[in-house]
């Protein structure tokens, strides 16, 4: 989503989106299906009714929305419904809710770094396509857990960022910035991804997490070799 071609023909293209689609198919079926659980669990059985609790990729996919993803890498799939008047705790559910599908994505990005490093360093196995398939993978889960995390609306961080500052949402000022956020989130949001592809901020920040979880298995596999 964040990341350009390496390739400059059309077969190399062509060839990484191949390499992208379970990425993707896994970033957004798990995204959406742990905020239709964690709904569900918070005590709003909306999403769940409509089909949306489930790992089926069909059941979330956005076709114009797929296919931006595929190609520009910028997409976005079927919001889940959500009734937060049917929380027990409003504010802490609606919070719950909001990040669960971005801790689905970093949860997947951690695991398949794993089976890399197991791949790699306990077996010989040796697959170019194998090694793509799951680099791209990471580098997908990687990136949603951090764009969804930005607080622009309709993003994740955007509700999280409602959820933290709490009271400030009901009052005259509150009302004004967020009405202000919403009504521009779009044009915002397009504003931060033009800064992103000049300045590499948000990739940066992939980078960042992945060395951190280099770092991680490095330590835990240094234990038993």
């Amino acid at each position: 989503m964040l990341f350009g071609f390496g390739g400059s023909d059309l077969s190399s293209i062509l060839l990484e989106i191949l390499y992208r689609v379970p990425g993707i198919l896994v970033a957004i079926s798990f995204h959406e299906c742990a905020h239709a659980y964690a709904a569900y669990k918070c005590g709003d059985p909306t999403a769940r009714n409509l089909g949306r609790m489930t790992l089926n990729p069909f059941a979330h996919f956005d076709p114009i929305g797929l296919v931006m993803l595929l190609l520009v890498r910028f997409g976005w799939a079927k919001p889940v419904p959500i009734n937060t008047r049917n929380f027990k705790n409003p504010r802490k559910d609606e919070l719950i809710v909001s990040l669960a599908g971005v801790a689905a994505n970093l949860i997947i990005a951690f695991i398949t770094l794993g089976v890399m490093y197991t791949l790699q360093i306990c077996t010989t196995i040796e697959s170019t396509i194998l090694d793509n398939i799951l680099s791209s993978m990471f580098f997908i889960n990687l990136a949603f857990f951090v764009f969804n995390l930005l607080p622009i609306p309709p993003l994740d961080g955007y509700h999280v960022l409602q959820c933290i500052l709490g009271r400030f949402t009901r009052t005259a000022s509150g009302f004004r910035f967020f009405y202000f956020f919403e009504r521009y989130g779009f044009v915002i949001l397009i504003a931060v991804l033009f800064l992103n592809a000049n300045t590499g901020f948000i990739s940066s920040i992939v980078m960042s997490l992945w060395s951190g979880m280099t770092a991680v298995y490095s330590a835990i596999f240094g234990l038993f070799l």
